[in-house]
């Protein structure tokens, strides 16, 4: 989207002061509520805030007569302006109105102000002090208030939690529409940005934190809009397949600004939990790959329980390497796969000296108290989980403080502070 389709009207009484933070409110087909929502929010503004604002009412191809709406309030409301794009799309919206706004902070709320107000001034603070560089209104902190139906619960909690699963965030809210940014960073961020609808702020927050970026979060009071007029099931669709366009570009090596921030900013290692749930995953996965070898092996007498062992955990460690390397801790590069497969390897053939000593024993014992070929595979694979369980914990603590921590840690020798406002 160029800014050059970007339609404006604004009265020309309006001040031309440059305002502290520029709020957004992006609008398709909002003909019944868009005067209300917006007289609300500039009464607000009027009487309750303290610094200095302007409203964009951001019309992304409006098909019924909301345009027409905005430009009569943009023309008699003080403080309101009002903008055109001739194509839909949220992200899209919020993309033309930010990357040119000259105010230090750009702000969205969606038309509906299901979120209370009163935390507009704690969510735009930290990023005027400069203490942020991101703020997001949260409904799943201790603290929010929310009022809204079991369904919608069920899908905002389940898609943040996939969220932290595959992309290792730290922000607990990607979905409320309530957000506020630093124009610096917004500007530095939006060209990396892919999405130009539903996912376009969740992009933004990944991608902010991926470059060591500060996400602040703000608890909020919010109660839901009956009549949304989100496609529930094609939003979910299109969010899913940008978790995993996130996923590839990450494992690419991609989404990286240009200049970074520098030390006190840089980016923080990922959430322990996140990375935990994805090794727990791979871990289960070579586990049941060499389960499942281990098991035909030592059932048809192809070889030695030893041996079989030995056989089976290669087996199962094949694809864990590369699956630990790219997607629980977002590694790539030749150079890297060089100089991290050999301490890898070695990891495993521990834990598989261990595996197989313990398997050769139960297996031996199996025979000895008389079991036939089920009881010798049933004690051989309970012997290998036991013996790798009582490695997984050491493991995960080497490869995440020693092996992948150290290359992922190191700053960049061209990182910079980004200019501040």
């Amino acid at each position: 989207m160029t800014t050059d389709t970007l339609l404006s009207f604004e009265s020309p009484t309006a001040s031309r002061a440059v305002a502290d933070v520029e709020i957004v409110v992006p609008v398709y087909n909002e003909e019944p509520g868009l005067e209300a929502s917006v007289l609300r929010l500039q009464r607000y503004l009027t009487e309750r805030f303290p610094l200095s604002w302007r409203i964009t009412i951001a019309d992304n191809a409006s098909v019924d007569s909301t345009w027409g709406i905005a430009c009569r309030l943009a023309r008699d409301v003080r403080g309101v302006r009002a903008v055109h794009l001739p194509e839909k799309g949220r992200g899209r919206a919020l993309r033309a109105v930010w990357s040119t706004s000259p105010s230090p902070v750009v702000a969205y709320m969606d038309v509906d102000l299901s979120t209370d107000l009163d935390a507009l001034l704690p969510l735009v603070a930290p990023l005027l002090s400069g203490h942020s560089d991101v703020a997001i209104g949260t409904r799943l902190a201790r603290g929010s208030r929310v009022v809204r139906g079991a369904k919608r619960e069920f899908i905002s909690r389940s898609y943040n939690l996939l969220l932290k699963a595959v992309l290792g965030n730290g922000f607990s809210d990607a979905q409320c529409g309530f957000k506020a940014v630093r124009s610096d960073v917004a500007r530095a961020l939006l060209p990396l940005v892919e999405d130009n609808d539903w996912f376009f702020d969740t992009e933004l927050l990944v991608l902010a934190e991926h470059n060591g970026l500060r996400v602040h979060e703000v608890a909020v009071d919010w109660v839901d809009d009956p009549d949304s007029r989100v496609d529930i099931a094609t939003t979910a669709r299109d969010d899913l397949k940008g978790v995993w366009r996130m996923r590839r570009r990450f494992a690419r090596g991609e989404g990286r600004l240009p200049e970074t921030v520098a030390a006190s900013r840089r980016r923080r290692p990922m959430p322990d939990l996140g990375k935990l749930l994805r090794y727990a995953t791979v871990s289960a996965i070579a586990t049941i790959t060499s389960l499942t070898v281990l098991g035909v092996l030592v059932a048809t007498g192809t070889l030695s329980a030893g041996w079989a062992n030995i056989v089976a955990t290669a087996a199962g460690t094949i694809p864990s390497f590369e699956l630990n390397r790219r997607w629980v801790w977002g590694k790539d590069g030749r150079r890297s796969v060089l100089a991290e497969i050999g301490p890898f390897w070695a990891l495993s053939f521990a834990g598989l000296a261990l595996s197989t000593a313990a398997v050769s024993l139960a297996a031996g014992w199996a025979g000895q108290a008389g079991f036939g070929a089920g009881g010798r595979t049933l004690a051989a694979e309970g012997a290998n989980v036991a013996a790798f369980g009582s490695l997984w914990v050491a493991q995960y603590l080497i490869l995440d403080r020693v092996l992948f921590h150290a290359r992922a840690s190191r700053p960049s020798p061209k990182a910079a502070v980004l200019s501040r406002v």
